[in-house]
């Protein structure tokens, strides 16, 4: 998922106070004022003994989501436990639920709310400003979805209506850039859920998110189609603290090369993803390197 960019001075001003805000009311059960405890299969510290602990953003299908039994499941948790199986931790990351942006300026990792932050975040500068990221594991493009028939198909057929985004990510900066020149109305929303239901219930004529997650909906929502996809090359990374977090990241590396080597990764990803549908791919006019969701 992408997210709102800062200047760099601002950045640095709400990491710092939001990590004020998570330590002073207790986020994470006082984490932010303990020390790390040391995992037992590695010289790196985790903030919660025995087990990784992660920050996510829910609900982002199907990279981190609540199936029918209400367990969290996903692309990014199996990613999660395979680091945590890496690590000699417990199978499971311990997940955290908390609003993007607090993962994206490295609040949450800086309160000792999680050891890792994994939600579709999309690399950029501006947020390896404030978080460590590990290589790039998955990549993303940014993709249009309208009720089925409606007969639009791109940007340019969006003049004089509604086009659903999600705050602070990619697919925000996308549209914005992109509004002046297609005379659309950008409609913001919260989170994915409500952004794709509005398309469903007539409240905007179209979203824009990351391709994985609106293909998935269209898939569980025959009424809905993906009609274009636009080229924004991004790359999803996982996010650890940026002042201690050299020796987790060398660990969550080491485990992503192993389970891209050993099939492990392509079995998770067959299990979410499958073979995707495929639609015209449109070279996407600049991207301001803003962050995707």
């Amino acid at each position: 998922m992408t997210r709102s960019v800062f200047s760099h001075g601002r950045l640095a001003a709400a990491v710092a106070a939001a990590a004020l805000v998570l330590a002073g009311c207790g986020g994470g059960g006082g984490q932010g004022d303990a020390q790390p405890a040391a995992t037992s299969g590695s010289a790196v510290s985790v903030v919660n003994a025995g087990k990784l602990t992660l920050c996510t953003h829910l609900e982002y299908r199907p990279f981190e989501f609540r199936d029918e039994s209400g367990k969290l499941v996903g692309f990014d948790i199996d990613i999660a436990n395979m680091v945590a199986q890496g690590m000699g931790l417990a199978a499971e990351a311990e997940v955290v639920d908390v609003p993007f942006e607090q993962i994206t300026s490295g609040a949450a990792m800086a309160a000792g709310r999680c050891d890792i932050g994994i939600a579709g975040m999309t690399i950029t500068p501006e947020r390896a400003n404030a978080i460590l990221f590990s290589d790039p594991y998955f990549d993303a493009s940014q993709a249009l979805i309208v009720k089925q028939g409606s007969g639009v198909t791109n940007l340019a057929q969006l003049k004089g209506r509604k086009l659903g985004v999600q705050t602070d990510t990619t697919g925000q900066i996308y549209a914005q850039d992109n509004a002046e020149a297609n005379g659309y109305e950008i409609v913001v929303f919260e989170d994915l859920p409500t952004s794709v239901n509005a398309v469903k219930s007539g409240r905007v004529d179209a979203a824009i998110n990351d391709n994985g997650v609106l293909f998935d909906f269209a898939k569980q929502n025959p009424d809905t189609e993906v009609v274009a996809e636009f080229n924004t090359g991004e790359h999803y990374g996982i996010g650890v603290r940026k002042d201690t977090g050299q020796a987790l990241v060398a660990e969550v590396n080491k485990v992503l090369t192993a389970a891209r080597e050993d099939g492990r990764y392509d079995e998770s990803y067959k299990r979410w993803f499958g073979d995707l549908p495929q639609t015209g791919v449109e070279p996407a006019p600049g991207m301001t390197g803003a962050p995707t969701g």
